[in-house]
């Protein structure tokens, strides 16, 4: 090779070098850096073996649930092929391992909104006094995006004026995912009052406000030009629950609007291929984890095995005297 093809040679290897940094993000990169090469350089490793995985993991095991180990083994397992070029998932026994650690192991997940508990909270809504007070009007607005969307709290706080596109009988809303990275819709229908409460928080807007985050801070008042933040944003569930006075108000955290708007869906009778393509999931069971089993769709259950019918409702067989029957009315073959 001559000097020049040399150089060119290092140019195309550091320009890929480059590019592999950027296939995973700076954060995953980062905690893979600190955590598992940090470990090996304790323990005098260079070859990522299965062996040595399943002692690192083993340690980690003391003080990780199992979620966390499952998450850690993801990073772990992406960075390892692009930069060491190992499939760790070829590992027989650090898979059997991690199984064996979520033995018994239950994730704590947020709480759900019925039906009922929703209708109620937005039936409260209509008192003017109880939308001023401490700006509950967004937490109301905020509600309603998040059940009908399945939104995340990143997702609603990210929402802009421009866009929702309010065509008088509904509302069209467009939102980019942040896991999917590409954009989504959906709509809500005028059922209710929820389209009356959008436009009257829309009304409140200040006309000086430079940016156009939809959801902003409601003061002393009046409407500031303050964007809400995340934290807020993700106080909703836990205010809709601290004023209906539900038990575990804690257990309502911000992913309530997106597991509440899946149960809902699932208790109404959707398939679950609705329900991936509504929350933009690709996984079944990462979708019927987000389902929660409600005592409504219990209830339905209940119903079906005890009644032998999938309404709450018992048929009842009434029987007709053909001279009460009108000349013009023929019955045949009913068997109800």
């Amino acid at each position: 090779c001559t000097m020049n093809n040399y150089c060119e040679l290092e140019e195309i290897v550091e320009a890929a070098n480059i590019a592999i940094s950027n296939l995973l993000p700076t954060k995953s990169r980062s905690l893979y850096d600190i955590a598992l090469q940090s470990w090996c350089a304790e323990k005098n490793v260079q070859l990522y073996s299965e062996n040595v995985l399943l002692a690192y993991f083993s340690e980690n095991a003391k003080n990780y649930k199992s979620s966390t180990l499952w998450a850690q083994y993801s990073m772990v397992k992406s960075c390892s092929i692009i930069y060491d070029n190992i499939d760790i998932s070829k590992f027989p026994k650090l898979i059997a391992f991690l199984k064996r650690t979520g033995d018994g192991y239950q994730a704590k997940k947020s709480k759900i909104l019925t039906k009922s508990e929703i209708d109620r909270f937005l039936s409260s809504a209509d008192d003017k006094e109880f939308l001023m007070i401490k700006g509950k009007i967004t937490f109301v607005v905020g509600l309603i995006l998040g059940i009908a969307g399945a939104c995340r709290t990143d997702e609603l706080v990210n929402l802009t004026v421009d866009d929702i596109e309010d065509v008088g009988s509904s509302l069209i809303v467009k939102f980019q995912t942040l896991r999917q990275r590409f954009h989504e819709s959906f709509v809500v229908t005028d059922v209710g009052n929820m389209l009356e409460l959008f436009r009257k928080y829309l009304s409140l807007r200040p006309p000086h406000v430079k940016h156009k985050r939809l959801f902003l801070y409601y003061k002393a008042g009046k409407c500031s030009s303050q964007p809400v933040g995340k934290n807020t944003m993700g106080k909703i569930p836990n205010v809709v629950a601290s004023y209906l006075k539900l038990p575990d108000v804690a257990c309502y955290t911000g992913h309530c609007l997106r597991r509440s708007s899946a149960t809902l869906l699932a208790d109404a009778g959707v398939d679950i291929t609705t329900i991936k393509r509504h929350a933009g999931w690709k996984s079944t069971t990462v979708a019927e984890g987000y389902v929660e089993n409600s005592i409504e769709n219990k209830a339905k259950i209940a119903n079906q095995v005890l009644v032998g019918t999938t309404t709450s409702a018992i048929t009842k067989t009434v029987n007709v005297s053909e001279s009460n029957i009108p000349s013009n009315i023929n019955f045949k073959n009913c068997t109800n």
